[in-house]
């Protein structure tokens, strides 16, 4: 097993190493000139800024990728969870609280060493650019509300699926898999109404002449929602978006206020009947089947391979001498899964990837039916330049991280 994990991350590191200097070197080749297909519409300050933005971001998810491998050797080969365990288990002793701790632990721990990281980001990478309009002290807010729900809500499911796994017999991870997708469900279902106005405020769309075209098209689309809402995101950042939310009765449409000022009349009507064509062709649906069938084989694996002594030795940890042959903590194997998995998933990431980049094109070809074909091209655009989305990514960049089309294949595709 120790063999089999080394050379699976060292193949995810390299691919990604790979990847990021690719990437990099692309668009540091593109950036003295806007592409020809856009040379008439975007000047070369907004072209560089969005080069220089990229490149950015990727020193910072280099930086990223290194601590995040440096925690996972330490996790595992250098057998920091196990010390981690037994520091727990000597406090504690075993049983199900134990196990929720070193869950909690595990999380904390590489929470606060990831908080340098993201305050970099969002204070100087975001504010560098002219993105971020969070004060510390809203950013410090976000972080204790976050972890507040997470502790109200997290503990108790993680308490439920770790008791199951003690309970329910050899196929305890039928029962665990159902309790997850019943909570993922119910999640969908509160969330717009109860945890997203803990952080953002939503406002009735006031715009009537917009809320009367709106209404409109998803008469025509055949789609029904609780209403129209304004979402307050510059308080945070200057990047624009919309979204749907919700499910059942609860669904919503939701604008960022940024998107609202960015946008006209024409270009909200046609960014909004993208939206509305992931839904007419079912993407959502298909997302969601698609993830709980693969949680559903997840834990299928994790049934079994959480039996094998050997997938606890070959990853840093020792069995609990005098109580098994096996760690006997289930929340050990937990962690240790959810740390080997990415390793492997990440080589097929290509296939998601591309899922969702054909689903876009769709939703893009529903637009162009339903609403003003030149008005979606002319807001993609908007909103291309004004999140400083580079125009010339590497193509195999591109095929493990976007789950967009790319500017120049998007609105080429389109052909207006």
């Amino acid at each position: 097993m120790t063999s089999a994990f080394a050379i699976a991350l060292l193949s995810s590191l390299a691919v990604k190493y790979w990847l990021l200097n690719r990437q990099n070197k692309h668009v540091s080749i593109h950036r003295p000139s806007v592409p020809s297909a856009f040379a008439s519409i975007v000047s070369l300050p907004d072209h560089q800024k969005a080069a220089d933005y990229t490149l950015a971001k990727s020193k910072v998810a280099l930086w990223d990728l290194t601590l995040e491998t440096f925690l996972l050797l330490i996790w595992t080969l250098l057998g920091g969870l196990n010390a981690l365990n037994q520091m727990l288990l000597g406090l504690m002793g075993p049983g199900l609280w134990q196990e929720v701790s070193l869950v909690l632990a595990f999380i904390a721990i590489g929470a606060l060493i990831n908080l340098p990281l993201s305050w970099y980001q969002t204070f100087v990478i975001e504010s560098k650019f002219g993105f971020n309009n969070s004060t510390l002290k809203l950013w410090l807010s976000d972080m204790l509300k976050a972890i507040l729900l997470g502790a109200l809500i997290g503990i108790p499911l993680l308490s439920v699926i770790l008791w199951v796994m003690q309970q329910g017999g050899a196929f305890w991870w039928i029962g665990a898999w159902g309790i997850l997708v019943g909570f993922q469900l119910l999640m969908i279902w509160i969330a717009p109404n109860y945890l997203m106005p803990l952080f953002n405020k939503f406002t009735p769309l006031e715009d009537e002449t917009l809320k009367e075209r709106i209404t409109q098209l998803m008469d025509r689309s055949g789609f029904k929602a609780k209403g129209f809402f304004v979402m307050d995101g510059s308080k945070r950042s200057a990047h624009s978006n919309a979204f749907f939310t919700g499910i059942g009765s609860s669904k919503r449409v939701v604008f960022f206020d940024t998107l609202l000022k960015q946008l006209s009349a024409d270009e909200m009507e046609a960014v909004l009947a993208h939206e509305l064509g992931h839904f007419k062709h079912k993407h959502i649906l298909k997302m969601m089947a698609i993830n709980f069938a693969t949680t559903l084989l997840g834990f299928a694996a994790l049934g079994w391979i959480m039996q094998q002594t050997w997938f606890y030795t070959g990853l840093g940890v020792m069995p609990n001498l005098g109580l098994s042959d096996m760690p006997n903590n289930n929340a050990l194997a937990i962690l240790l899964f959810t740390m080997v998995v990415p390793l492997v998933s990440f080589l097929v990431s290509p296939i998601s990837s591309a899922r969702s980049r054909s689903q876009e094109f769709e939703a893009d070809a529903y637009a162009m039916q339903q609403a003003n074909a030149t008005a979606l091209k002319s807001a993609l655009l908007k909103l291309y330049q004004d999140n400083a989305s580079t125009l010339t990514p590497d193509p195999w960049f591109v095929r493990f991280y976007y789950s967009h089309p790319p500017a120049s294949e998007r609105l080429s595709r389109m052909g207006v």
